[in-house]
């Protein structure tokens, strides 16, 4: 069974996608269970994908990178996470936040910290959740606050993805208290994690996407050059938005992923699995099952792919971005649940690759703003 065919992909994309794939199969898959028991950062697999430019290449050519557009990213995307959630989060968290670097900020900037991060000489995480706030974006309270020719930072992060691991974050704190413009007082400032004051440990393990790593980020009258600062100060809600709107794209990529890594694997296994004299897709209840989960997979994609050339084209990007990434991630956690219910007793094994999918789809109908939030966004920016 094939399910992510490339018919669908626009042909410029295809050769990427087939990069990813074959990547995807050497390096991905025959590490991922190993990874995801052990809970350790895949860094050789890190490193095997900056070395076949598959990593960070979304920065344009002129910063050392290849460019990718939105459709050639979730052409990567979707085979990345059919292989495994976890390897591939580290994957895209090498160069997480950048763009909002590349699109805002200075030449300077770009030179400093974006083409490192396009060459694989560093790595890069976006700092916006906090302990007590997720999802509202004007409810962050990590502050920045001007002095002189510095910028003084006091707060917390938290579920951010390479606060460990990474040389800069690309961090969101307020730096106005204007009540009757809340989206105004924001900020995003590049922030190198040997800076002085600023201090990040692994969060407490997770029950999913082991390979990746989250951190839980404290700063303490940590000191960064005013200069740090991306774009104009009080612009950052409206950059991050933008940049989510992209990133929802990218995040229906994972919901695909893990639904035919869901579907595949679950086809294969009434195949091949006799129960009463025959195989268990003999029985029509499971071929109805099937057939649902193809249905849903099938809309699920044919969406994305819309929604992706609709947030390509800058046609109201926030609309379509979230009605992707609702559909997509919540056909993953689906298809997952009728694959454990199909494969039975042995879904709860963890050799099993659904089992592991099923904890995987957990995640992303919550980061990227979580799909209660994305439904507000459906219904306000409703064509």
């Amino acid at each position: 069974m094939e399910l992510l065919d490339d018919s669908i992909v626009p042909e410029h994309a295809r050769d990427v996608k087939a990069e990813a794939r074959e990547f995807a199969r050497e390096h991905i898959e025959p590490n991922a269970q190993e990874y995801y028991q052990a809970g350790e950062y895949p860094e050789e697999i890190l490193e095997a994908g900056q070395e076949a430019n598959l990593v960070a290449q979304d920065i344009p050519e002129e910063w050392g990178g290849r460019g990718f557009d939105l459709p050639q990213l979730l052409a990567l995307t979707e085979e990345f996470y059919r292989a495994d959630a976890g390897i591939a989060l580290t994957l895209q968290l090498a160069s997480f936040g950048c763009k909002m670097t590349v699109t805002y900020g200075t030449d300077d900037q770009c030179e400093r910290f974006i083409q490192p991060v396009a060459e694989g000489e560093q790595r890069s995480g976006l700092a916006v959740s906090e302990p007590d706030t997720g999802s509202d974006l004007a409810g962050m309270e990590t502050t920045a606050e001007k002095d002189g020719d510095e910028y003084v930072l006091n707060g917390e992060k938290y579920w951010i993805g390479n606060g460990v691991e990474a040389d800069w974050i690309t961090l969101y704190a307020r730096t106005g208290d204007d009540e009757s413009n809340p989206y105004g007082n924001y900020s995003l400032f590049i922030v190198p994690t040997d800076t002085d004051g600023y201090e990040a440990e692994h969060i407490p393990e997770k029950m999913a996407m082991r390979a990746s790593k989250q951190a839980h980020i404290e700063l303490e009258d940590c000191r960064i050059p005013a200069e740090n600062l991306i774009g104009e100060e009080g612009e950052g809600f409206w950059m991050l938005a933008d940049f989510f709107n992209h990133g929802r794209i990218a995040v229906s990529g994972h919901g695909l992923g893990l639904a035919a890594a869901a579907i595949e694997s679950t086809w294969e296994f009434v195949h091949d699995r006799e129960q009463f004299g025959q195989t268990i897709s003999d029985f029509q209840a499971v071929q109805h099952g099937l057939a649902d989960m193809l249905l849903e997979f099938e809309s699920a994609r044919s969406l994305a792919w819309r929604a992706c050339e609709k947030v390509q084209n800058g046609e109201n990007e926030g609309y379509w971005a979230a009605v992707s990434k609702t559909k997509t991630t919540e056909t993953a956690t689906e298809v997952a649940e009728q694959g454990m219910q199909f494969h039975g007793g042995r879904s709860v094994l963890d050799e099993r690759r659904i089992a592991r999918v099923y904890r995987d789809v957990r995640i992303p109908v919550i980061y990227e703003g979580s799909n209660e939030i994305q439904r507000n966004l459906i219904y306000g920016q409703a064509p």
